[in-house]
């Protein structure tokens, strides 16, 4: 234990410049117990929302069902409480098929863009393995964005 050092908790009050200045271990060692109490959260939250669903999934679906449907919103009265429950539809489709049905509307001579949203996409890992005569081609199609920066801390390893 680093003694007189900020806890976790401090953080919530100090300056950015005040959190930037710390020394790398201590830096490393807050790292390290908000990752832990960031998956301790996780966990206490996938924990009450299954005691929720489960206090409230039959009630749910019987009201969906009342109403003729699988999934959607209900709001149920518990008590002095609304809870509003919901259950998202999630549609997947067949590529191959939606392919095949684009490829049939095409050869009756219509326009499945009426009917069908493409999306063209090329995988980065096949970009750049491109020879440069095909690369170039796309390249002016192609924006490249920076993510959200993270870092890792870790102790420096030994040489000997």
């Amino acid at each position: 234990m680093i003694p007189n050092r900020p806890a976790l908790d401090d953080l919530a009050s100090m300056d950015i410049a005040a959190i930037a200045a710390l020394p790398p271990d201590l830096l490393a060692l807050l790292a390290a117990e908000a990752e832990e109490a960031f998956e301790r959260a996780k966990r206490l939250k996938e924990r009450l929302e299954a005691g929720i669903d489960q206090r409230y999934r039959d009630r749910a679906a019987h009201a969906r069902r009342a109403d003729g449907r699988n999934t959607g919103t209900v709001r149920i009265e518990d008590g002095e409480f609304v809870i509003v429950a919901d259950l998202p539809k999630r549609v997947k489709w067949d590529q191959a098929r939606l392919a095949a049905i684009v490829e049939q509307i095409r050869a009756a001579g219509e326009d499945p863009g009426e009917y069908v949203v493409f999306e063209l996409k090329v995988a980065e890992r096949a970009y750049s393995a491109w020879p440069e005569s095909i690369r170039s081609a796309f390249t002016p199609a192609r924006t490249v964005e920076a993510g959200k920066p993270s870092y890792r801390i870790e102790p420096r390893k030994e040489t000997r």
